[in-house]
């Protein structure tokens, strides 16, 4: 495997040296390699940030930044890096994370694949992005039609799922490429924003070649939707919806309208039926399994931050071993029986029934409280005011564009709406494919902003 993947990062670091862009965009394609891990020497590696510390070393050599600090590489003009300041306070704060940490292994790993490499990542697409933010999201929608086409070969045959009980057609949880079946919810779901934004920005009138570029596209969301469902990441699915959501609101006042009374007879349906209401409220509330596994998780981790912990968090890679003290081994969980909580406590057969093992998992599974956990208070801080200034940039640059450049900025929106949306449940950026979608993003909205307000 050592020697494969020495040959595969000799052959990438040619094609960098030839065509940095060609390198870029195998990178963006190819996001689910960083599962492809090897050793150098005592070192662990993955081939994904190979690729990206080989993108970042020619771009530095080639472009020579030291000669022009602050200024971006298709501009004569002396311009600040997009959200330099925010990007600056979060590796401040990654630091301190590592610092809390004990700057162990683990936490130094969790450092350079989750915060220096994307942002490494982010300033060489900020500086090669002159031919526009599409030749971004191409890539991206070869590697969804691959992970989605792959989970749907799961769905359809069984096979390659590592998981016996998920391989089961009863309850059967397609997990691709990844470890797990959320994972396809959360790689999958903002990239159909982008996919669905590039569609939408094609002329209603087009070559044929754009006609099957279109179709590609389509075919890909289409795909993708299908893979989140067959992993029955409901998280992703909620998140996808809410972010379908938000831009209907912002796209056009016809849009706008069909969301709200979209809404409202959504409302209206599932309340005629008491069964579904029942179901979508116990979801919204967090009320059923998961929901109340999530609730216990956020209880135990608010003890730990309470606990002399309020603004330092756990610490980079450190909060499993943080919250243990304050973990329980699992829950009693609720249910609609008005008698249950006389029998939880007085009938030990009951009790057997309603316990749920709760295990310690890695993050809190909230976006907010793994920010806190990992980089300090402060840096969960810095990341909300750095999404709350991409919403904020972003509606603005939609009232100065015409409709090509307003549908990609409507996917970047709907993006980091589902991104966002998925987190209040979930992890949706501690993973190095995450963590790059996540700075790939904020860098095209960044690109939109230079090249649309020519400040920042």
């Amino acid at each position: 495997m050592e020697i494969l993947m020495l040959l595969a990062i000799i052959c990438f670091t040619f094609i960098a040296v030839l065509r940095l862009d060609w390198a870029l965009f195998i990178v963006l394609a190819s996001l689910p390699a960083y599962l492809l891990r090897f050793n150098i020497g005592p070192i662990p590696a993955t081939l994904l940030e190979m690729m990206v510390l080989i993108i970042f070393a020619v771009w530095f050599i080639e472009d020579k930044p030291w000669k022009r600090l602050g200024r971006s590489s298709w501009q004569g003009r002396r311009l600040k890096y997009p959200y330099h300041l925010e990007i600056v306070g979060i590796l401040i704060a990654a630091w301190a994370g590592l610092a809390i940490a004990g700057f162990d292994n683990s936490a130094l790993g969790i450092f350079k694949a989750y915060f220096l490499e994307p942002i490494m990542l982010y300033i060489v697409i900020i500086n090669r992005g002159q031919g526009g933010i599409k030749k971004l999201i191409w890539p991206l929608a070869l590697s969804a039609a691959v992970v989605s086409l792959y989970a749907l070969f799961q769905q359809i045959t069984g096979l390659y799922i590592f998981n016996d009980f998920w391989a089961l057609l009863s309850q059967r949880r397609v997990t691709s490429f990844f470890p797990y079946p959320n994972a396809v919810g959360l790689f999958l779901a903002p990239i159909i924003f982008l996919l669905g934004g590039l569609f939408l920005s094609f002329p209603r009138r087009t070559t044929l070649l754009k006609a099957g570029q279109k179709i590609f596209l389509l075919l890909t969301i289409v795909s993708s939707l299908l893979a989140i469902y067959f992993a029955h990441s409901e998280g992703a699915l909620v998140g996808i919806a809410g972010g379908a959501f938000i831009v209907a609101l912002l796209a056009h006042k016809n849009t706008r309208k069909a969301a709200i009374a979209g809404a409202i007879f959504v409302v209206i349906v599932l309340s005629i039926s008491g069964a579904t209401w029942k179901y979508v409220e116990n979801k919204a509330t967090l009320m059923d399994l998961s929901g109340q596994i999530r609730r216990q998780q956020w209880k135990e981790t608010f003890q730990m931050l309470e606990d002399g912990r309020l603004l330092s968090g756990a610490g980079l890679d450190q909060y499993q071993k943080a919250v243990t003290p304050f973990h329980q081994e699992g829950i009693f969980v609720k249910n609609d029986d008005p008698d249950w909580y006389r029998k939880v406590v007085w009938n030990d057969e009951y009790k057997k029934q309603v316990w749920q093992p709760v295990e310690i998992y890695k993050y809190p599974h909230n976006i907010f409280l793994n920010f806190w956990t990992e980089i300090t208070l402060f840096g969960a801080l810095l990341f909300t005011w750095l999404i709350g200034r991409f919403f904020y940039d972003s509606i603005r640059l939609l009232k100065s564009l015409e409709r090509e450049k307003r549908m990609l900025v409507l996917g970047l929106i709907g993006a980091m709406s589902a991104l966002v949306i998925h987190g209040l449940v979930d992890v949706p950026y501690f993973k190095n494919d995450l963590a790059i979608i996540f700075w790939l993003i904020v860098a095209m909205a960044g690109i939109m902003k230079i090249k649309n307000t020519k400040s920042i």
